[in-house]
């Protein structure tokens, strides 16, 4: 398999990842779960030119975003990548490249801009590994997969940017519409969610707001309740906001952190939410501060209520960042940190 530079090993960085890395691999995680499959393009990481070939060949760019040490990026290659449907439509309809969002190749914007792939990274805000960003030939971004998509998510998110259809319908409808999931046919319920009237405006020095998103027959909501919000860290988490919950078709009035009243329905479509289920922050001023676009594991989900709660945000404006120091901390206290389990 072809491997991404790494950064260069004098940086302190170099050692929290090589840390971070080899923990990730003692809980069965892959290394090295930037490693891509061999039919992934070198590339000259001018994206000017890679949309223009990809084009030429009636394809699409497919960019990567990853970093060693990720379980999930390890997922998307061992699991997705391994299913022969999926690597088949992939190489139809893609040219795919791979980015180290820590890494320091110099990569070429549409505009001409050069910059290196981590200042990259941070230039289009990719907070969750892996990242999927799928651009015309014209270098536009017509649809971004923000974190692990299972098999039959992710395969149903090629077809829809294969068959050119972000013209017709966003993504969230389409896979909605088209991916059928064992899940249940209800919303779940849980003790710390809001009740009505929701309204959802903050006050200086009060609890920052979390607000869920999801959808009937869902299965990461499902897992996200059954499994994320059963955790003892993750409730420690939840008792430090308030939450509320909301279907995307809700047609519920609701006054909305800014103090508008409407519907969460129009809500969400105002906050371009795409899928579920969804987790959008605001802080004690009525701002979005930060949002989880999918089901995390029980570790990342905590770390995000973290993340909000503890003003991390403030600190440090790369999720991944304040992923690893937090990980790093917490093990040297002497605790297990599970990234997968």
């Amino acid at each position: 398999m072809t491997k991404l530079r790494r950064m260069r090993p004098g940086l302190a960085i170099g050692l929290l990842l090589l840390s971070w890395a080899l923990c990730a691999a003692a809980q069965l995680a892959s290394p090295h779960a930037i490693d891509i499959p061999k039919w992934f393009s070198e590339g000259f990481l001018d994206f000017r030119e890679e949309t223009a070939t990809a084009d030429r060949a009636g394809k699409r760019l497919l960019v990567y975003f990853g970093q060693d040490g990720c379980p999930y990026c390890s997922e998307l290659m061992q699991t997705n990548f391994s299913q022969r449907d999926i690597v088949e439509k992939t190489r139809r309809h893609f040219v795919a490249i791979a980015l180290n969002i820590w890494g320091d190749r110099e990569v070429t914007w549409i505009d001409g801009r050069q910059m290196s792939e981590k200042e990259f990274a941070r230039f289009l805000k990719v907070q969750f590994t892996p990242t999927l960003l799928f651009l015309n030939g014209q270098g536009r971004i017509v649809a971004r997969l923000n974190g692990y998509y299972p098999p039959n998510r992710f395969s149903a998110a090629l077809d829809y940017v294969a068959g050119r259809l972000e013209g017709r319908q966003s993504l969230g409808d389409y896979l909605d519409a088209n991916v059928k999931e064992a899940a249940g046919a209800g919303l779940n319920e849980q003790p710390f969610l809001l009740t009505p009237p929701y309204d959802l405006r903050r006050r200086p020095g009060g609890k920052p707001l979390a607000v869920i998103f999801e959808t009937r027959h869902c299965q990461p909501c499902d897992e996200m309740h059954r499994e994320g919000f059963r955790r003892a860290e993750v409730q420690a988490q939840l008792r430090r906001f308030d939450v509320a919950r909301f279907a995307l078709s809700d047609p519920r009035d609701l006054v909305a952190p800014g103090g508008r009243t409407l519907s969460a329905q129009a809500w969400a479509r105002e906050l371009k939410v795409a899928y579920t289920p969804t987790i959008v922050f605001f802080d004690d001023t009525n701002k979005e501060v930060f949002r989880v676009d999918g089901y995390l594991r029980p570790f990342h989900l905590a770390s995000s209520f973290e993340y909000v709660a503890s003003g991390g945000y403030l600190k440090e404006p790369e999720f991944q960042r304040y992923l690893q120091a937090r990980a790093e901390r917490l093990r040297a206290s002497g605790q297990k940190v599970e990234l997968w389990r």
